[in-house]
C-alpha cells in the first residue's frame, strides 16, 4: 500500500527545469590603427666626456698635495706642488749664461763696427774683417741659444706647479709627499674626469639591428630624421634625469669581442648626479610605428599553437582568432597580423569566454589600450611601469613577446 502510494506520487511530479547559463560580463575594444611613438630601453653605463691623466712633466721631489682627494676641482686649480728650488737655481744659471752671451755679442758688434770702416780704407786685411763678422754672428747665435735655455728652465720651473686642465671630479693621489717623480709611465699622479656633460654608452646587438632594419623596410617602424634620437636617463632608484641627451656617436663597426654596436649619447649633468662608471637605463626616444594596432595584454591569450584573442562577430558572439604579436608597449601588445581595423575584441573577462558564449558588454571605454590614456603623460613613467611587468623581453620599452 505504501509502495503504491509512493509510485503514484512520483508519477504525478513535474520534470526538473534546467537553468540557462547566465551571460558573461566582459569589456570590449574596437580595433584602431594609429601612429604610435615607441621608446627603446637599454642598459647603459656612464663615462666621463673628458678624462685627463695628471702626470709629472719634470723629474723632482713631490713637496705637497694641494687638493682634497675625490673632490670636484676647477680648471687651473693647483693639485700638486713639486720642490721648486733646483729649478729656480737652474733658471738663475741659464739667465747668467744669457747675460754672458749678450755681453760677448755687444763686444763682437763693437769690434765689427770698428773693423768695417778700416777695411774699406784697406787699413786692415780682408781676413780681419771676415773674423770680425764671424765673431759677431757666432755671439748672436749664442745669445739665441741662451735665450732658449732660459725659456726651457722657465717652463721646467712652471711644471713644478701641477694644475688641473679642466673642471671635473678628481681621483685619489697615486704619489705621496716626498716621492721622487719622473716623467713617463711612473709619473702618473691622479686623474680628473669631466662631469658635465657626461657620456652614456649602450650597445645594440646584431639581432636587434637586423630586426629594426627589416621592420623599417616593411614600413612597420620609423626612425627620426638622421637617427636624431633623444635619450632619457633613468637611475637605479627609478628617478629620471631632468635633462635629455642626444645620440652623438655610433661605432662604424660591430665589436669583434661582443658582437654589439656601440652607441653613445651626451647628456647634460650640471648637478653631478651622474658619476663615471654608473649603470643606468637609457631610453631612446623618437621612433614610431605607423598604423600600428595595439591590444591590451590582458586581451591576448596563449594557446597550444599560438596567441589568440576573442573577436565578436556581427551577432556579438565570440570567435577565437589566432594573432601574431610583436613587442610590448607599456601595458599593450602590438598585433602584427590577425586583426582588422573596426573589429571588436574582448578585453576583460576573456578567460571566461568560449565559442558562441552569451556575453554582457559592461564597459567599452575602459578596455581601450593604455597608450591612449598615457599619451599626454611623461614617457618614462610609462616605461617604468613596463619594466615592472614580468616576463620582460628584448630590453626595450617596446618589448618583445616573452
Amino acid at each position: 500500500m505504501v509502495l503504491a502510494t509512493g509510485s503514484l506520487l512520483w508519477g504525478c511530479g513535474k520534470e526538473p527545469v534546467s537553468t540557462p547559463p547566465s551571460a558573461t560580463d566582459v569589456t570590449v575594444m574596437t580595433v584602431t590603427a594609429r601612429n604610435t611613438p615607441v621608446m627603446f630601453e637599454f642598459v647603459a653605463q656612464t663615462q666621463s666626456s673628458r678624462e685627463v691623466e695628471i702626470r709629472a712633466r719634470v723629474a723632482g721631489f713631490l713637496e705637497k698635495r694641494m687638493y682634497t682627494e675625490g673632490a670636484l676641482v676647477k680648471a687651473g686649480q693647483v693639485l700638486f706642488q713639486m720642490d721648486r728650488r733646483p729649478f729656480e737655481a737652474a733658471l738663475s744659471s741659464a739667465q747668467g749664461q744669457l747675460a754672458q752671451q749678450q755681453a760677448r755679442w755687444e763686444v763682437a758688434k763693437a769690434t765689427l763696427a770698428r773693423v768695417r770702416p778700416l777695411a774699406q780704407q784697406n787699413a786692415v786685411s780682408k781676413m780681419d774683417l771676415d773674423n770680425a763678422v764671424g765673431d759677431e754672428r757666432q755671439t748672436q747665435a749664442a745669445v739665441l741659444a741662451a735665450q732658449g735655455q732660459v725659456r726651457t728652465e722657465q717652463l721646467n720651473l712652471g711644471y713644478t706647479t701641477i694644475t688641473s686642465p679642466l673642471t671635473g671630479l678628481s681621483s685619489f693621489a697615486k704619489k705621496q709627499e716626498g716621492s721622487y717623480l719622473t716623467p713617463g709611465e711612473s709619473g702618473l699622479l691622479t686623474t680628473v674626469a669631466q662631469m658635465d656633460p657626461i657620456y652614456v654608452n649602450f650597445s645594440l646587438s646584431e639581432n636587434e639591428t637586423l630586426k629594426y632594419r627589416s621592420e623599417i623596410a616593411a614600413g612597420q617602424l620609423e626612425f627620426p630624421a638622421n637617427q636624431n634620437f633623444e635619450v632619457e636617463v633613468v637611475l637605479a632608484d627609478g628617478s629620471i634625469m631632468p635633462d635629455r641627451g642626444r645620440v652623438d656617436f655610433t661605432a662604424p663597426s660591430f665589436s669583434s669581442q661582443t658582437g654589439t654596436f656601440l652607441v653613445r649619447a651626451v647628456v647634460a649633468n650640471p648637478q653631478g648626479k651622474l658619476r663615471p662608471g654608473q649603470f643606468v637605463r637609457a631610453l631612446a626616444i623618437g621612433a614610431s610605428r605607423p598604423n600600428a594596432i595595439l591590444v591590451p595584454q590582458r586581451a591576448v591569450l596563449e594557446g597550444p599553437r599560438s596567441h589568440y584573442v576573442w573577436v565578436l562577430d556581427a551577432d556579438a558572439k565570440p570567435e577565437q582568432r589566432m594573432v601574431e604579436v610583436g613587442d610590448w608597449n607599456n601595458q599593450d601588445w602590438f598585433i602584427t597580423k590577425g586583426l582588422q581595423v573596426g573589429e571588436r575584441v574582448v578585453v576583460d573577462g576573456a578567460l571566461r569566454v568560449f565559442p558562441g558564449a552569451k556575453l554582457n558588454i559592461v564597459d567599452s571605454a575602459a578596455a581601450q589600450p593604455a597608450a591612449d590614456a598615457d599619451s599626454t603623460g611623461h614617457p618614462a613613467a610609462a616605461a617604468l611601469s613596463a619594466t615592472a611587468t614580468p616576463n620582460e623581453g628584448s630590453g626595450t620599452v617596446s618589448r618583445r613577446q616573452p
